[in-house]
């Protein structure tokens, strides 16, 4: 008996916050291509920490085809000369520090049928004119003008969503997503999550349709975001007969040595930022196996340096202190003085990038200065201590 196994991943984080990854955009979303012509999707990055990595996949992890090229700087993939197998979807992955972001571009294969007229004797019969129909096309109208039969080209789908990308929501917020499609014959329209065959449950009206969540749950994600410090689980259900062994694994890394698993139950205890990645769950009978995947990131305070920490300078000497900070962006900077008051001196100037700039010091601004970094997980600082002497002016006698 031929049994499949199935396998999902449910997710529960615990003191998640909202993740900070590469932000993407795709040039053409949906395309269609004809036999032996080229085309070319651009991913285009919006914004993010620096630097961003490209990679391209095809859906469900199958390799690139022959004629599938990549661009120098892997913003741009090219089909050339396209062939029945290029069609599907194709996804743009970009990773910085931060996180990961995903966009999927669909290329079509254009079916160049024009108008072909058919001699109406041949397709009185409805049956055989719809053989016809079924052995040239779905993407066929049929048009009956004075006794005379004609088919004509249709136009394939074009699909656009209200809200398109990567969604950032809070657990047990509501979410809804309108799908809309135009083409001939009219498009039918279903939602399914990526790497399973169930059509999920949605609200249809005409050219509309609408996948809503009431409460969104952490296994409604195939991500999960962390804080530092606090602890992860993540939970393996696989359905088979005979039952499925379970096993976990982290892409191109080891399991965190701080892991346990029980019960198909995966554990992370004390999750650092190089626990970040893509963890696999395996499950395997003598019938298969089937794997779910879901991309952890983690998410830290800054960690404050200040360059230099130590400098000493002249009065009229310029004064740049820069202060660097790793940790989740966006990352916030300000600058104070230690001791006294905190206020900087009227001539001092702060830059959004972390800088402390002076154009000629004073004597009064030696001191130490503090420069706080902060981010929505907390805070970091650092200190630099900053001497000014006065100038000395050497006088000789003649003689």
């Amino acid at each position: 008996m031929d049994v499949s196994t199935a396998a999902v991943v449910l997710i529960s984080l615990v003191f998640s916050v909202g993740a900070q990854a590469p932000v993407l955009s795709m040039e053409p979303r949906v395309s269609s291509v004809r036999q032996g012509e080229s085309i070319s999707f651009r991913c285009r990055v919006a914004g993010g920490e620096q630097p961003v990595q490209l990679e391209w996949r095809k859906a469900h992890n199958q390799p690139l085809a022959d004629n599938v090229k990549i661009g120098p700087d892997h913003s741009v993939m090219t089909v050339a000369g396209a062939q029945p197998g290029n069609q599907g979807q194709y996804r743009c992955v970009a990773s910085n520090p931060a996180g990961r972001t995903t966009v999927s571009a669909v290329l079509n294969e254009h079916h160049m049928l024009g108008e072909i007229p058919l001699d109406a004797a041949c397709c009185q019969d409805r049956t055989e004119l719809g053989a016809v129909l079924s052995v040239l096309s779905d993407r066929l109208e049929v048009h009956q003008d004075l006794g005379e039969t004609r088919i004509k080209q249709g136009h394939p789908p074009t699909v656009t969503l209200t809200r398109a990308g990567t969604l950032r929501v809070r657990v047990g917020e509501p979410v809804s997503i309108e799908c809309r499609a135009t083409g001939r014959p009219r498009p039918s329209l279903k939602w399914k999550r990526q790497g399973s065959t169930l059509d999920l449950a949605t609200k249809a009206t005409d050219d509309v349709n609408t996948i809503e969540w009431t409460a969104v749950r952490p296994e409604d994600s195939e991500e999960v975001t962390a804080i530092q410090g606090h602890t992860v689980t993540m939970e393996c259900q696989a359905t088979g007969s005979p039952t499925p062994l379970i096993a976990w694994s982290k892409l191109r890394a080891p399991l965190p040595w701080r892991h346990a698993v029980s019960g198909g139950v995966l554990t992370l205890t004390d999750v650092g930022r190089q626990d970040s990645g893509q963890y696999i769950c395996n499950a395997t009978n003598a019938h298969g196996y089937s794997e779910a995947y879901v991309q952890m990131e983690v998410e830290t305070p800054p960690y404050a340096t200040c360059l230099p920490d130590q400098l000493r300078l002249r009065v009229g000497d310029p004064l740049r202190l820069q202060c660097l900070a790793h940790g989740s962006p966006p990352v916030s900077f300000r600058w104070s003085r230690v001791g006294g008051s905190p206020v900087l001196a009227p001539s001092a100037e702060t830059t959004v990038d972390g800088q402390l700039l002076i154009a000629r010091v004073k004597a009064t601004d030696g001191g130490t200065y503090k420069c706080v970094a902060s981010n929505h997980v907390g805070s970091g600082e650092a200190m630099a201590k900053v001497v000014v002497v006065k100038s000395e002016f050497r006088h000789r006698s003649g003689r």
